[in-house]
């Protein structure tokens, strides 16, 4: 699988990242498979969040980051706030993923203004993390949020070594302020940041009751689509796009990410106009 720079960390982070939030409890035996045919395919960037099943994820991982850290970039995040909730966290997600450090923590989930000046104040989640950048335990500080209005302030606010954002097709041909991706990857471009897309595989909001897939949100869900979903993002000025939610669209996803190449801007541009039919999954007051 291609391997990109992810920014200014240097790392070499496949076009694929290991999204754990698949890393479900209720199914060990599927979840190790998957895990394993990953790693077996060479994806190295690993990114997963205390929420995850409530952090059954992070102890399902903790025994795979245990044997294979050495060959891993390890992602994590917090959704706390506040320098004291967040230092206990840390080093909670530090335990049960059985390492000593972090290559890149994150915060996450930043969509909301307020929380995002809370989060960067002087007893913010910010100072947390940095200080446990001077003890060794995180080598980079990144940010998550599907907003990305917010990021654009984040990054006048604090000099961020990665973002995470949704970077997909279909938001593209509905352009809002609160789903345009373009500003970002641009400001990404001018300081070498890494960028890591989520949501590649999203379709929309579901529309409907029956949910069949274990996504929040509405994936594609045949190899065809999910090609040309990922191949989309991976054209856009990205580093790596992080594996779904639901362990068949992530499988699909594997497959694409293997047999990428660049799409054709006219190619580009027939999705777009397929997606004219399509309901963006955000803004969500959109759904």
């Amino acid at each position: 699988m291609e391997k990109r720079v992810l920014g200014r960390t240097k790392h070499h982070s496949t076009l694929i990242t290991l999204g754990c939030a698949a890393a479900r409890p209720d199914d060990i035996k599927e979840v190790d498979s998957f895990i394993n045919l990953a790693l077996d395919r060479g994806v190295n960037h690993v990114d997963v969040a205390p929420t995850y099943g409530n952090g059954r994820a992070e102890e399902i991982l903790g025994k795979w980051i245990k044997e294979y850290r050495n060959n891993l970039f390890l992602a994590c995040k917090t959704t706390m706030r506040t320098k004291a909730e967040a230092t206990k966290e840390l080093k909670r997600s530090l335990q049960r993923l059985k390492t000593d450090y972090f290559d890149l923590y994150q915060l996450h989930a930043l969509d909301d203004p307020e929380e995002l000046r809370i989060a960067l104040s002087e007893n913010g989640v910010i100072k947390a993390i940095l200080d446990a950048k001077e003890q060794g335990l995180v080598k980079y500080i990144g940010i998550t949020s599907h907003n990305p209005e917010n990021i654009v302030k984040a990054l006048e606010g604090f000099d961020f070594d990665t973002v995470l954002l949704p970077v997909n097709y279909v938001l593209h041909a509905h352009p809002e302020p609160q789903n345009d991706y373009e500003p970002v990857l641009s400001i990404a471009k001018n300081r070498n940041l890494g960028v890591i897309a989520m949501k590649s595989a999203a379709k929309g909001p579901w529309l409907t009751e029956e949910k069949p897939y274990r996504t929040w949100y509405q994936p594609f869900h045949t190899q065809k689509e999910i090609d040309e979903a990922l191949w989309f993002t991976l054209s856009q000025n990205v580093t790596t796009a992080a594996s779904a939610s639901d362990i068949r669209v992530a499988k699909m996803m594997l497959d694409a990410a293997e047999r990428y190449t660049p799409m054709k801007k006219e190619e580009q541009q027939q999705l777009l106009l397929k997606a004219a039919k399509y309901t963006p999954l955000f803004p969500r007051n959109m759904a």
